[in-house]
C-alpha cells in the first residue's frame, strides 16, 4: 500500500499532483512561472479548484509565457472575466500581468528565476521532517523573505503563505511527510 501525504488523498488530481510534481526540486523557468501563477490565483481558494482549472489557465494565459502574458491589454483581462473556465477575479488577473513583469525583471537581473529563487537556500533543499500534516507551517521565515523580496520587484498576490506553497511545490521546501513515500525522493 502506497503511503502519502493525507491531503492528497482525497482526489485524483490531488494524488497526481502530489505524486509526480509536489516537492519535486524545480530548475524549469517555465515551469516556475506557470506554479507562480497557479499560486497566485490560489490565494483564498482551494488547491483542487486550480488545479481543476490549470488547463483553461494554460490557454487564457498563452502556455503560461510571460513574455506573452506583459502584453496583456485591458481588453484582454475583459475577455477573461468572461472565461468561466478560470477564476475570474479581476485584481488576480491584473496581477498576472505585473507578475510577469516582475518575473522577467528578475531573470534579466539574476540570470534565471530560478537562481533567483534557490539563491535564498544556497540551492539547498529545506528538509523538514514533518511527523503529521498538523506540523506543517502555512509560513515561515524563509517565505517571508522571498515573499518580501518579490513584492520589492513589484509581485502582488504573493504574501508568505502563498510563498509558503510555491516553495513547497517546487520543492525548495520537502514538507511531505516522512512516511510519505515521496519523501526521500
Amino acid at each position: 500500500m502506497i503511503v502519502r501525504c493525507p491531503w492528497a488523498e482525497g482526489h485524483p488530481l490531488l494524488r497526481e499532483y502530489h505524486d509526480k510534481e509536489w516537492g519535486v526540486p524545480l530548475h524549469d523557468e517555465e515551469k516556475h512561472f506557470e506554479f507562480l501563477m497557479l499560486e497566485t490565483m490560489q490565494a483564498g481558494l482551494s488547491w483542487l479548484t486550480v488545479l481543476k482549472k490549470r488547463e483553461a489557465f494554460r490557454k487564457a494565459f498563452c502556455g503560461f509565457d510571460p513574455e506573452k502574458i506583459v502584453q496583456f491589454s485591458a481588453n484582454d483581462i475583459d475577455v477573461m472575466m468572461e472565461n468561466p473556465e478560470i477564476i475570474r477575479y479581476r485584481r488576480k488577473l491584473e496581477s498576472a500581468v505585473r507578475n510577469a513583469q516582475a518575473f522577467l525583471e528578475i531573470r534579466r537581473e539574476w540570470g534565471s528565476f530560478d537562481a533567483f529563487l534557490w539563491s535564498f537556500t544556497d540551492g539547498e533543499v529545506r528538509d523538514h521532517r514533518l511527523e503529521t500534516q498538523a506540523d506543517m507551517p502555512v509560513k515561515n521565515d524563509l517565505s517571508e523573505q522571498v515573499s518580501s523580496a518579490l513584492k520589492r520587484y513589484g509581485m502582488s498576490f504573493v504574501g508568505p503563505v502563498t510563498v509558503y506553497a510555491h516553495l513547497q511545490a517546487v520543492g525548495v521546501i520537502n514538507d511531505h511527510l516522512c512516511s510519505c513515500f515521496r519523501h526521500k525522493t
